[in-house]
């Protein structure tokens, strides 16, 4: 990882490139937590960052504590972490410091990862971030993170070798696959893809564009090309929640994310998320997290 040198007006929040030490420009890096916190200064190992790259981490020993977008996860052994591109994430830290956190971490580009139509929606900042492993499942994802740690040692040592690299590529393609066929956190297998999937996924690009320039649902469905009731019913089958719910749950994990990590002014923040008066904005807030904007912010720094 690469610190950004320009991480925006006001930010707390580090911001870090995908950097491998080992050999660059290898699109993909196989490591440990330990290893990373020995090459990590204590504030950035303790502080909150979001990244340009994709982070998998499994949990092996130890118990830990683990922040993705202001949720903090209980992370014991078998506990999973995908954490996309642009989600604020605070790394796993020891419950009790003599316990020492032991977790494999795979840190990949998205341009490292062949398309894999079956895994879109995991890649996307609208995934799930955390999954409890059953034994079974712990099993088998820690055997295949062990078979990519193999090649990519061997990745490392043999940098001229393409088929290893091709190798990477593919053992990571079967890794992000077995993850994809999880059951989801709350208990629903995800299908496969279907015309449905597409029009979510297609939403969920234009939202990423557009969240904070317009919170109209139809607005959305004219952009991707279907619908309203359409996209209702992608979103619903997705996610069971309809668009407009998506779109303003968005807006406030940007505005919380604002809040917790920059110094701009609570009205700034409301103008910079498509709000001309500072009161909707507070309003729109509070009901979407139950607290007040300026309550929030000091709860995130007590």
């Amino acid at each position: 990882m690469v610190k950004s040198e320009h991480p925006g007006e006001g930010a707390h929040v580090a911001e870090y490139g995908f950097h491998n030490p080992d050999r660059a420009p290898l699109g993909i890096e196989v490591t440990s937590i330990t290893c990373l916190a020995n090459r990590l200064s204590p504030q950035a190992l303790a502080g909150v960052h979001r990244t340009d790259f994709h982070q998998i981490i499994l949990v092996a020993a130890g118990e830990a504590a683990t922040m993705v977008d202001f949720q903090d996860h209980p992370s014991l052994p078998g506990t999973l972490l995908h954490v996309a591109p642009g989600r604020v994430l605070r790394l796993p830290r020891p419950v009790r410091p003599a316990d020492p956190v032991q977790a494999a971490i795979v840190l990949f580009t998205p341009a490292f990862l062949p398309p894999l139509g079956a895994a879109r929606t995991l890649l996307t900042p609208f995934s799930p971030a955390v999954w409890h492993l059953a034994p079974h499942e712990n099993t088998l994802l820690t055997a295949a993170l062990g078979e990519l740690a193999a090649e990519y040692r061997s990745a490392v040592r043999d940098p001229g070798s393409t088929a290893t690299t091709e190798l990477l590529r593919h053992l990571l393609a079967a890794l992000v696959l077995r993850i994809a066929r999880l059951p989801t956190p709350h208990g629903n297998q995800p299908g496969p893809a279907t015309t449905t999937g597409d029009t979510f996924l297609r939403f969920q690009h234009e939202l990423e564009r557009s969240f904070a320039t317009t919170r109209n649902a139809a607005d959305y469905a004219a952009r991707v090309g279907y619908s309203l009731p359409t996209l209702n019913r992608a979103c619903q089958a997705a996610t069971g929640r309809n668009a407009k719910t998506l779109i303003d749950a968005r807006v406030a994990l940007e505005a919380g994310r604002l809040l917790a990590h920059t110094d701009l002014p609570v009205a700034a923040i409301g103008r910079r998320l498509g709000f001309t008066e500072p009161t909707n904005f507070g309003k729109f807030f509070t009901r979407e997290t139950g607290l007040p904007p300026g309550t929030f912010r000091a709860h995130q720094h007590p």
